[in-house]
């Protein structure tokens, strides 16, 4: 069971996921499927907007 201040990092870095890649939509059914599992949230980002898992990564580092 998820604690509270995991649930509170998790929707952080969803956020801004999703503020990063505004462009793109992202539903939360995949962004839960997705959570605490790099190369899937790497994997969802690059399938919605065609940039290169290196530079997602890149970004990713920089939120987390």
């Amino acid at each position: 069971m998820a604690t509270k201040a995991m649930n509170e990092s998790w929707r952080r870095v969803r956020d801004q996921i999703k503020a990063i890649w505004d462009d793109a939509e992202f539903d939360d059914k995949e962004m839960k499927r997705a959570r605490g599992e790099m190369h899937k949230i790497v994997g969802l980002i690059h399938d919605k907007t065609g940039e290169s898992p290196e530079e997602i990564r890149r970004k990713m580092s920089a939120i987390l």
